[in-house]
C-alpha cells in the first residue's frame, strides 16, 4: 500500500450535476447496530477520507421497527450540524409500498408514491436531516401498479422547488427503469439518475439487462449490500451466527420475511463462493471485504459503492480500496468462480415486483 495519502475518485450520478465520491457511507445501522457516539466517529473518518456520499432513508435504521424510524437521519443531521452542508451529498428514500414482504412502519402503515405521501415524507426528513434540501432523493421501492408519471410528477415539483436537486430508484427490474425513463422523457418530468439495487460477488445479476439500461439510458447504479450482507466477510462460515450480526438474528428469532431474506443471502452456495473469494483475497494480501468492494467499483455503470458498517474499526478494509485496482488475472479468477457457482444468491426479491 501507497504511504501517500489517496482520495476516492469521484464520478457523476447519471447524467446530473453531482459528481461523488465512488465510495457512499450507508446508515442504516445507526440508531441499531451503531449508537450515535459511534455513528459520529464513523462519519467523522469517512469524512476526513474524502468520503462525502451519505446514504439513508426514513425508514432506517434496520430492522424496521416503528420505535427507530427516523433515527438514522436524525444521527445524520445532528452531525451534519458541525460540517459545511454544501461538502456533503446527502442521499434518503421515500419507503415506497414494500409490496407485502413487510408492512413498512411509517405513517400509520399506510404508505405509497403518490403526491400525498412523498411531500410528508420529504417534509419528515428535511427536518430529522436538519437541512433545506436532499442531493438525491430515491424510491425505496417501486410500485408497478401505479402511474410512474404521479410519482414522477410529485418529484419534479420537488424539485422546481429546490427541496431536492436530484432522484432516484431502488430496488427497481429493468423493465421499470425504462418505463420511468419513457415516462420522464414523454411528460417533460424529472428523471431517475440512478438506481441503488443489490450487487455483489454473490449477486451478479445486474450485469444483465440492468447494466444495459445503465450504459445506454445514462443511469447510474448504487450498488448496496456489495459483501453480500456481511456473507463475503466470512463471518457466517460454518454456520456460525456471530452476536450482534444482522442475519445471525433473522435467522434465529426474526419473522417469516426476515428468516426467508437471510436464507437468501447465507446459504450453502453463498458460503462456500465466499471461500473462494477469500482464497483470491489471501494471495492478494487483502481481505475478501476489500476485494468485494474493489470488484464493484471497477464497473462502468457503477457511480458509487454503497457501504455500512457497524463499528469504526470495520473502515479499515472499506477505505482500503482507495489505494486498489483488481488487475485482469484477478478479474478472471473471480469470473471463475461465477461460472462454478453461478448466483450464490438464491435471489436479489425483483421477482416478487
Amino acid at each position: 500500500m501507497s504511504s501517500i495519502e489517496i482520495l476516492p475518485s469521484r464520478r457523476r450520478l447519471g447524467q446530473s450535476a453531482l459528481v461523488v465520491s465512488d465510495i457512499c457511507l450507508g446508515t442504516m445501522t445507526f440508531g441499531s447496530q451503531a449508537d450515535e457516539k459511534e455513528s459520529h466517529r464513523i462519519m467523522d473518518r469517512c469524512y476526513d477520507s474524502g468520503v462525502d456520499f451519505l446514504d439513508v432513508a426514513e425508514i432506517y435504521p434496520v430492522p424496521p421497527k416503528k420505535e427507530w424510524v427516523g433515527m438514522s437521519e436524525e444521527i445524520v443531521g445532528r452531525w451534519m450540524k458541525g460540517k459545511d452542508r454544501d461538502s456533503l451529498v446527502i442521499a434518503t428514500k421515500v419507503t415506497g409500498p414494500a409490496h407485502g414482504w413487510f408492512t413498512a412502519p411509517v405513517r400509520a402503515n399506510h404508505c405509497s408514491l403518490d403526491r400525498h405521501h412523498i411531500r410528508r415524507a420529504v417534509e419528515g426528513s428535511l427536518t430529522r436531516l436538519q437541512t433545506d434540501y436532499i442531493d438525491l432523493y430515491q424510491t425505496h421501492w417501486p410500485d408497478h401498479g401505479m402511474r410512474y408519471e404521479d410519482t414522477l410528477a410529485a418529484l419534479s415539483e420537488l424539485v422546481d422547488e429546490g427541496k431536492i436537486r436530484v432522484i432516484g430508484a431502488s430496488n427497481e427490474t429493468s423493465w421499470g427503469m425504462m418505463k420511468s425513463l419513457w415516462a420522464s422523457e414523454t411528460e417533460g418530468l424529472a428523471r431517475y439518475d440512478t438506481v441503488q439495487n443489490n450487487f455483489s460477488l454473490i449477486n451478479r445479476r445486474c450485469e444483465n439487462e440492468l447494466a444495459q439500461v445503465c450504459r445506454r439510458e445514462g443511469v447510474s447504479l448504487l450498488p448496496y449490500s456489495p459483501i453480500g450482507g456481511g456473507v463475503l466477510s466470512g463471518k457466517y462460515n460454518g454456520g456460525a451466527t456471530p452476536d450482534k450480526a444482522r442475519f445471525s438474528g433473522y435467522l434465529k428469532e426474526g419473522e417469516p420475511r426476515q428468516r426467508a431474506m437471510a436464507e437468501r443471502f447465507v446459504n450453502e452456495r453463498s458460503l462456500r463462493a465466499t471461500q473462494c473469494f477469500q482464497a483470491i483475497a489471501a494471495d492478494l494480501d487483502i481481505s475478501a471485504v476489500t476485494l468485494s468492494l474493489a470488484w464493484s467499483k471497477q464497473h462502468d455503470f457503477v457511480a458509487s459503492t454503497i457501504m455500512g458498517v457497524s463499528c469504526y474499526e470495520q473502515l479499515d478494509e472499506v477505505l482500503a480500496i482507495l489505494d486498489i485496482h483488481l488487475d485482469e488475472e484477478t478479474l478472471t479468477l473471480i469470473d471463475a468462480v461465477e461460472e462454478q457457482i453461478p448466483n450464490p444468491m438464491t435471489e436479489d426479491g425483483l421477482r416478487r415486483l
